[in-house]
């Protein structure tokens, strides 16, 4: 893009950027959310708000379910990635950027990087780079994949399944919402180490892509399920040693009735509940007791220590082809919104990604 203009000698140049309208309650809108252009000069400023900072032009950014909970008004302060968004400034996720301009000694121009402190937008200057990641790249895998399968969503099936689920071989895995982004990561990765994995999905197209892209054993549509219970018990007749769970409520009930003793269930998600002012209670938690089951929730963040760990086991499963990854990449900033409220009505086929611009 051309520069529009110079100011005192420095390149301004315009930023269309993706900004939340209004807090959400309920089902989130598109209509929540709208598209606006403001200046940005391409340098990094003096000042010391800019001293450690990073400027970036954003190629890909990530369309995540946990951005539906930072659209919600006066969450508790605490961890950045789950306090609310502000009124009237981009929203802010995961995706992946080259670098602008810097005064970081670990970034440079023309790095390419990827991190959650990304904005919807076309350039985001970056204050706290410590959570961007510098990408060594290579031509022969996808940047795109660092908002997925080499990112946030694929540290998170890493360490969610193998930290949390503590897998053994021939351990029964049931993973829901299977085809998204984790999901379809955590069903391959239980295969890899000689599991019975089984899927749930929202659509015959999705449990397909289970079953034959993915490997799962067997998967199922959860719509067409009436009795939550009896299917899965039709899928594991001598029940579930790990579940991987993505959805909560009455899909979390049912698993409880099914979970083997001493099973490990791994709380990455509820994607089921994050639109109702009103959330589902679960009935069968006495399950935990009387089975001895371990439930755990967990956030990704507090792994991004060991990012180099997880590379290292999943690039050669991924330049070997035994670990495949797909993608549902939507093009322009324009098309944003409609990508990341698509997220909770199952439109997305994959990973939900958003092409700002060329790499």
């Amino acid at each position: 893009m051309a520069s529009d203009h110079s100011v005192g000698g420095e390149e301004v140049i315009s930023n269309k950027q993706v900004i939340l309208k209004d807090y959400v309650s309920g089902f989130p809108r598109e209509s929540n959310l709208y598209l606006t252009t403001s200046n940005i000069k391409l340098k990094v400023p003096e000042e010391e708000s800019g001293k450690d900072a990073v400027l970036v032009k954003n190629l890909y950014l990530s369309s995540d379910p946990f951005m539906r909970g930072r659209m919600q008004r006066d969450l508790p302060p605490g961890e950045p990635e789950l306090s609310s968004y502000s009124l009237g400034s981009p929203i802010v996720g995961y995706g992946v950027a080259r670098v602008v301009d810097s005064r970081h000694s670990d970034f440079k121009k023309g790095d390419l990087v990827w991190g959650r402190t990304i904005g919807w937008e076309e350039y985001s200057l970056i204050t706290t780079p410590e959570y961007l990641f510098k990408i060594n790249h290579t031509d022969d895998i996808p940047l795109s994949y660092y908002t997925g399968i080499l990112g946030m969503p694929g540290m998170t099936a890493y360490f969610g399944f193998f930290d949390i689920g503590s897998p053994k071989e021939g351990d029964r895995v049931y993973v829901s919402s299977a085809s998204g982004a984790v999901g379809q990561l955590v069903g391959q990765f239980a295969k890899l180490i000689g599991c019975y994995v089984v899927g749930s999905a929202g659509s015959k197209e999705k449990v397909e892509l289970l079953k034959t892209k993915f490997g799962f054993d067997d998967a199922f549509n959860y719509k067409e399920e009436h009795d939550l219970d009896a299917a899965l018990k039709r899928y594991f007749p001598e029940g579930i040693d790990i579940y991987f769970e993505n959805v909560g409520g009455k899909m979390l009930d049912a698993v409880l009735l099914n979970m083997r003793h001493h099973g490990r269930i791994a709380l990455c998600g509820m994607i089921s509940q994050y639109n109702l002012e009103q959330p589902e209670s679960v009935q069968n938690l006495i399950a935990l007791l009387f089975k001895q089951i371990r439930m755990e929730g967990f956030a990704v963040y507090e792994y991004y220590d060991q990012y180099s760990k997880f590379l290292d086991f999943v690039l050669p499963y991924i330049k070997e082809g035994k670990i495949v990854y797909v993608e549902d990449i939507t093009e322009g900033l324009e098309s944003g919104p409609a990508a990341l409220i698509g997220l909770f009505s199952g439109r997305n086929v994959g990973k939900q990604v958003v092409k700002v611009a060329q790499e």
